[in-house]
């Protein structure tokens, strides 16, 4: 957790049924989706970190499944010309 080097004050507002707030520039964070929880009378806002393809498919539980053998013969690759 890094420490809070800036603190801004900022205002509150009404989007639809919502409660929103405006974050300043150097507030801004990376991404499209955060995520928000209470804790006692502070609001924590974190960005939602996006997995790269290896990340996400490390944290995928192995498949439990045993797959058919397939034997096909199959013709002979023949050279490709391009």
């Amino acid at each position: 957790m890094q420490p809070v080097t800036e603190e801004r004050q900022v205002s509150l507002f009404r989007n639809g049924r919502n409660q929103a707030i405006r974050i300043p520039r150097e507030f801004e964070l990376k991404g499209k989706q955060a995520t928000i929880r209470k804790q006692g009378n502070r609001l924590i806002i974190e960005e939602v970190k996006q997995l790269n393809l290896i990340e996400l498919l490390d944290s995928l539980e192995p498949l439990d499944i045993n797959f058919p053998d397939v034997d096909i013969d199959l013709p002979p690759l023949d050279d490709i010309e391009l």
